[in-house]
C-alpha cells in the first residue's frame, strides 16, 4: 500500500488533453383456542427483507437512464460541462492497460486502454474528510446493484439514511445507480465504490460519502472495459 505522500504528483503530469475524434410469543396461559384461532390472534414474527435487484427489468433500466441517440462524446441532457463529457486522451508511458486513475483535483477518472490511451469521464467524489486516496484493487462488479447505508453514514446522516438500514433494492433510484464497482484492499471491501448517480449534476463536484460518482449512461459503458483485479488509484484531493 502507497503512503500519501507517493501521490503528490497529481495526474496532470499522467494525461495529455482530448485526443480529437439500502410476536408475540403465544402465551402459554392463552385459552384452549382451536388451533387455527390462535394461529389467527398471534402477531406474525416480523422478518427482514434483504434487498433484491430484478434481473428481468435490467435492460429496462439501462433503457431508461440512456439518452436517445446516445453519443457519449456529445450526448448532454444532464447539462454538464462539456470538459465532464468522455473524452478519448494520451496517457503517459508505463502506465498499465486497464488501471483506473481518479484525479479528485480536476474530478476525472481515466481508464487506461491498451493502445497507449485512456478513456476520460468527468466524476464527483467524496465530501470533504470522506473522501479516501489510496490505491485499491477491483474486488466485485455488479450491474444495478443493491444498496445498504453502512452504520457510519447512519449516524452522521440518520434523517437520510435510517429509512434505508434494511437496504434499498436496485433500481434508476438507487443510489448506487446502473453499476457498481467495488474497492478492495486484499480481501477486505473497503465500502468505497465507482459507480453510477441518480443525481448526474453532481458530476464535477465533491457530493458523495466517499465514493466516486459517475453519470448513470457513462458507466455502463466503462463497466464492461474494467476487468476483475486490476488496480485503481485514488489521487488525494
Amino acid at each position: 500500500m502507497l503512503t500519501r505522500r507517493h501521490f503528490v504528483i497529481t495526474t496532470a503530469t499522467l494525461f495529455s488533453g482530448p485526443i480529437s475524434s439500502p410476536l408475540w410469543a403465544q402465551d402459554e396461559e392463552a385459552p384452549d383456542l382451536p388451533a387455527v384461532e390462535q394461529t389467527q390472534v398471534a402477531a406474525p414474527v416480523k422478518v427482514k427483507r434483504r434487498p433484491v435487484s430484478n434481473r428481468a427489468m435490467w435492460n429496462k433500466y439501462d433503457a431508461r437512464v440512456t439518452p436517445a441517440n446516445y453519443d457519449p462524446t456529445t450526448s448532454n441532457p444532464w447539462g454538464l460541462k462539456e470538459r465532464l463529457l468522455p473524452r478519448i486522451v494520451q496517457a503517459n508511458d508505463g502506465l498499465k492497460p486497464g488501471d483506473i486513475h481518479v484525479d479528485a483535483v480536476a474530478r476525472y477518472l481515466y481508464h487506461v486502454r491498451d493502445d497507449g490511451t485512456a478513456m476520460r469521464y468527468g466524476v464527483a467524489i467524496g465530501r470533504s474528510g470522506l473522501y479516501e486516496p489510496g490505491v485499491y484493487t477491483v474486488g466485485r462488479k455488479a450491474k444495478w446493484p443493491t444498496w445498504t447505508p453502512t452504520p457510519d453514514m447512519i449516524k452522521r446522516e440518520p434523517h437520510k439514511y435510517e429509512k434505508y438500514e434494511d437496504g434499498m433494492d436496485g433500481g434508476p433510484s438507487n443510489p448506487l445507480g446502473a453499476r457498481a464497482i467495488y474497492l478492495f484492499e486484499g480481501r477486505r471491501d473497503t465500502y468505497l465504490r465507482i459507480h453510477g448517480s441518480p443525481q448526474p449534476r453532481s458530476i464535477g463536484s465533491r457530493a458523495s460519502s466517499g465514493c466516486v460518482r459517475m453519470v448513470m449512461a457513462h458507466i455502463i459503458g466503462l463497466y464492461d472495459q474494467v476487468e476483475m483485479g486490476v488496480t485503481a488509484h485514488l489521487y488525494p484531493a
